[in-house]
């Protein structure tokens, strides 16, 4: 992933990582990349479509953009892509701080699915998995993918 976003030859990016997995993968990136910025982190849950049927999540961090936004290139990560509302949510949030002049979308796996007209600009893996299908990357220490095929859990 790292090389693909090197060959992007964004000036000077904004590197943002949605909770959790993507702010734990981003981390990783923001380090192999050597970004001067520093790295932002985005919690969507009070920007998510379905916060009033599904409620508020257990474990509601902050979002911390240490850097602006505005009129800048934003590399945003997230760690699995499926129907596109957690990317919708996390754009609703960055655009609350500033417009920025393009927003990259790197994620470790598309798993399909879409919902929404996203698509990553970087992807590490595209996974063909059932609907009832979980894809999940466990951390932080050692970033594991891990799929549960309805009730078992696969590394």
């Amino acid at each position: 992933m790292a090389g693909q976003l090197r060959a992007l030859e964004r000036e000077e990016p904004v590197m943002v990582g949605i909770h959790t997995g993507g702010a734990w993968l981003a981390e990783r990136l923001h380090r192999d990349l050597a970004l001067r910025s520093r790295l932002g982190t985005l919690d969507i849950t009070f920007y998510r479509d379905d916060f009033s049927t599904v409620g508020l999540h257990p474990q509601v961090n902050p979002s911390h953009l240490p850097e602006d936004v505005q009129d800048r290139n934003v590399i945003l990560v997230d760690d699995v892509l499926q129907t596109g509302r957690t990317i919708r949510a996390a754009l609703n949030e960055i655009f609350s701080y500033g417009r920025p002049r393009t927003v990259t979308l790197a994620v470790l796996v598309d798993r399909g699915l879409r919902e929404l007209p996203i698509q990553a600009d970087v992807c590490a893996l595209r996974l063909e998995v059932d609907a009832c299908d979980r894809v999940k990357l466990t951390g932080p220490g050692e970033l594991r993918l891990r799929v549960d095929h309805a009730g078992s859990l696969e590394a």
